[in-house]
């Protein structure tokens, strides 16, 4: 069997496809059941985050296997396989175990060096061992992944590169100031109560706002996390909690929004952040005529054509239904998300010939259309959106105030409307926002960015040690079963013979019956020690594998034996593991 992993993240997928994949608690333990009992897979895991979503598993046929995965991805995300498979990596043997160490050291965040990481790859060991899909690979892989992880914290820099996702979203936020300055005295609310969300309290408190207020659904969680933040040593913050239905009126008293919670629909419309901004209590509240002009720009923002004026003439969309119905700007591919084909179609006959109308569409021939639909969807493959004659009227050319209401949105999917974005007195990050803004950043991380670049460069180098260590480890474990076989057979013959002679010779004594006894193991055991020390060493390195074979062949070992062995070792290693 060999480890494979088939996934997608920010460094592979835009954001609007890793929101429209993202899966919840039950959706995940859905995924590694039916890949468990799928054909080429004997073990399972998902590593979910706001920005990933990696399938782990234990398969013995590789490409049967990537099929699989991958057709089970799709399946469970809702995510059409076709659109899904150019944004999927697939990582193999010693490559996966690479891509899980790096993962685990914050190699592969968003935010260099981040450290969440390590609690979320510990979620998802502990949900395969509470599904049972997790075998002895995937648990030795993950908790040797949690080690690395550990490791390279310890022995390196990395954390003066690796805020956390909350941290990098509120310096986002502050927009180049001091978090610590730009959060004094603010009022807070935080919307869920999930590790994420409990991180961004916390962020919260240390940087010194005046006070936290948590929502979630379950009020419980939520008096918890208020507690805690108001007990704790280090985080000693007026905090209190209160019912999502009370989040409406919390809006308008909020200076600084965080959500992060695992709801499948938006939890803020632009309506309700418009209206809070609108209604606001207290200092920096927004004029309401300018909010009014910024509210109507969201509903109906014009748009220039290719020769700069604002028109929408002929367009086959209902864009104010369309603007209504999914929240984002009516441009591009936000505009046709979720509609069906012959709408689709149309837009794009529009978009391609600068005008358009229905009855336009229905003189044209089957093959007319076919070849629109062709064409637009061959566009799409390759720019990843739908083109458009038309661009969104500047922002600049509607007054904005300094923000009031500054909005963190950490879910996946996304909780705040994207739409939110042209709200005048409101500003928001999302996980998109944050993705281009990492990206930025990594564009200047160089060798010669100093110390940073030195800790990067030395993790990578922990990370190789690790995972050749690793492989090492799994090649001489997969030749101990094949070891322990041979000396259980030598075993079985050397108490053969001592039973026979026992029979020949009856008169002996049981002193020299011992003797005899001692005389013969030590034979066998100075026969065996070399071939099979030796044997271990060479199964260790690279391409050792083929020696438990020829070990098996040589000395013509049950291959039923062995895997007797194996199963009992499974078995040791199951009931000797830590709960």
């Amino acid at each position: 069997m060999s480890l494979l992993v088939v996934g997608l993240s920010h460094r592979s997928a835009p954001v609007s496809v890793l929101e429209r994949a993202a899966l919840g608690a039950d959706a995940q333990a859905k995924l590694v059941q039916d890949t468990v009992a799928a054909e080429p897979a004997t073990e399972a895991a998902v590593l979910a985050t706001c920005n990933r979503i990696e399938l782990y598993a234990d398969v013995d046929k590789f490409h049967a296997g990537v099929a699989e995965l991958s057709t089970l991805l799709a399946q469970h995300s809702g995510v059409g396989l076709e659109e899904l498979t150019p944004y999927l990596y697939v990582h193999y043997e010693d490559r996966a175990v690479h891509h899980l160490f790096s993962v685990a050291c914050g190699l592969d965040s968003m935010v260099v060096g981040e450290g969440q990481i390590l609690g979320q790859i510990k979620d998802s060991l502990a949900r395969a061992q509470e599904l049972h899909t997790a075998g002895k690979l995937l648990n030795d892989l993950f908790q040797q992944a949690l080690r690395v992880g550990k490791r390279a914290h310890s022995e390196t820099g990395i954390d003066r590169a690796g805020q956390s996702l909350v941290t990098f979203g509120l310096e986002q936020l502050a927009a180049g100031g001091a978090v610590e300055e730009w959060a004094a005295g603010r009022r807070a609310l935080v919307i869920g109560a999930g590790s994420m969300s409990s991180l961004a309290a916390a962020t919260l408190a240390r940087a010194g706002v005046g006070e936290i207020v948590v929502a979630n659904r379950t009020f419980e969680r939520a008096e918890r996390l208020a507690r805690i933040l108001t007990e704790g040593d280090d985080t000693a913050v007026s905090a209190r909690a209160v019912r999502m239905d009370a989040v409406p009126g919390e809006l308008t008293r909020a200076d600084v929004v965080v959500s992060c919670t695992g709801a499948t629909g938006l939890v803020l419309t632009a309506d309700s952040v418009a209206q809070a901004v609108g209604g606001r209590v207290g200092s920096g509240a927004v004029d309401p005529v300018a909010d009014a002009d910024a509210r109507a720009a969201v509903r109906t923002a014009p748009a220039a054509t290719a020769t700069g004026t604002a028109a929408e003439e002929n367009c086959p969309l209902d864009l104010a239904a369309v603007q209504g119905s999914t929240g984002f700007s009516v441009h591009g591919e936000a505009a046709v998300a979720g509609l069906d084909a012959a709408t689709l179609e149309q837009h794009g006959a529009w978009v391609a010939g600068g005008t358009m109308d229905r009855r336009e569409t229905a003189r044209r021939s089957p093959e007319a259309d076919a070849e629109l639909i062709t064409a637009l969807a061959a566009t799409a493959a390759a720019v990843g959106r739908i083109p458009e004659l038309r661009k969104p009227e500047p922002v600049a050319v509607i007054p904005r105030p300094a923000p009031a209401l500054f909005l963190l949105d950490l879910a996946m999917p996304r909780d705040i409307d994207a739409a939110v974005h042209r709200l005048a007195g409101v500003r928001l990050v999302d996980i998109e926002s944050l993705a281009e803004a990492s990206a930025t950043v990594s564009g200047q991380l160089t060798p010669s960015a100093g110390p940073m670049a030195a800790d990067v460069d030395q993790v990578r180098r922990i990370v190789s040690d690790e995972v050749a260590a690793f492989g090492a480890a799994q090649r001489a474990a997969h030749i101990t079963p094949t070891v322990v076989a041979l000396r259980t057979m030598a075993a079985d013959v050397v108490a053969g013979e001592i039973a026979r002679l026992d029979g020949r010779l009856p008169d002996l004594d049981e002193r020299q019956r011992g003797e005899i006894r001692q005389a013969v193991h030590r034979v066998v055991d100075k026969l065996l020690h070399a071939p099979t020390v030796r044997v271990k060493q060479l199964a260790a390195e690279p391409g050792g594998a083929g020696y438990a074979d020829a070990l098996r062949t040589l000395f013509d070992l049950d291959p039923e034996t062995v895997a007797a062995v194996s199963r009992a070792g499974d078995s040791t290693d199951k009931k000797d593991r830590p709960a």
